[in-house]
């Protein structure tokens, strides 16, 4: 009797997780058959059920480009990556997304800027925790093998590979913290409409003085600012990629 008790909680337990994995599945072979307004319709069902992964938002991502929504597409692969950096299926199809709305480069000013934040960004802060974690047990074995081995060569290696470990470490450690920093400040946005006129001030402009500059659809920015009121609503001030900083209506932008 107390086995059949312990069978039926496990099937009971289970019958979520079948649905769930039933749900994908009739998802996925809804995308193959091209229903994509199916597909779509299952996934965002099944985000909304049971919570989102970095690969449910890539294949929301790849529904919407296949029904020619580019600007979802880009919003859904940014926030698969968001969820892990290393994904680099969303990684791939976001840069392709990007090169077909002719969007410019978004991650900062300089190529090195670029290349370091992609190089970083493609390993998620616990990886590069756990990176900066074993360098350092590394450099504590270099140590002591520097303090307490009487071989020379031995001596040396513990020396400077205990010097090039914790340097690691450090450099692990920072990562870490960028990554996260990038994954957990909610400052991430997309502009959603084909195109926006940005303003010096927290309103639509009123003339030509207060129109700060055009984004097109797809670009993204960083929320720096807020304010809202009962005359205007809500403005948020954002950042480009190029350090400039204007206004826009919160409708027209979608947090990452």
């Amino acid at each position: 009797m107390k086995q059949l008790i312990i069978t039926l909680l496990l099937a009971v337990l289970a019958l979520p997780l079948v649905a769930n994995n039933a749900n994908i599945d009739r998802a996925n072979q809804a995308y193959k058959q091209e229903l994509y307004n199916e597909a779509l319709k299952l996934y965002l069902e099944e985000a909304r059920q049971t919570g989102v992964s970095s690969s449910l938002y890539c294949n929301i991502g790849d529904t919407y480009y296949r029904l020619k929504d580019n600007v979802h597409a880009v919003l859904y692969y940014e926030r698969a990556l968001l969820l892990d950096p290393s994904n680099d299926d969303a990684r791939f199809n976001l840069e392709f997304v990007r090169g077909k709305m002719q969007l410019p480069d978004d991650a900062g000013d300089s190529w090195f800027s670029n290349w370091v934040d992609q190089a970083v960004s493609r390993l998620s802060s616990n990886t590069w925790a756990v990176i900066a974690i074993i360098t350092f047990l590394l450099f504590l074995a270099g140590v002591a093998a520097y303090l307490f081995v009487d071989h020379v060569l031995v001596r040396k290696i513990g020396f400077f590979g205990g010097a090039v470990m914790i340097a690691a470490s450090i450099l692990a450690n920072l990562a870490a913290f960028h990554v996260y920093h990038k994954a957990t400040s909610g400052n991430g946005a997309i502009v959603m409409p084909e195109k926006v006129t940005l303003g010096t001030a927290p309103r639509v402009p009123r003339d030509k003085e207060e129109e700060a500059f055009e984004l097109q659809q797809g670009t993204r920015v960083e929320i720096v600012d807020s304010v809202a009121d009962k005359t205007n609503g809500k403005w948020l001030q954002v950042s480009t990629a190029g350090g400039h900083k204007a206004w826009i209506n919160a409708k027209d932008i979608e947090v990452i």
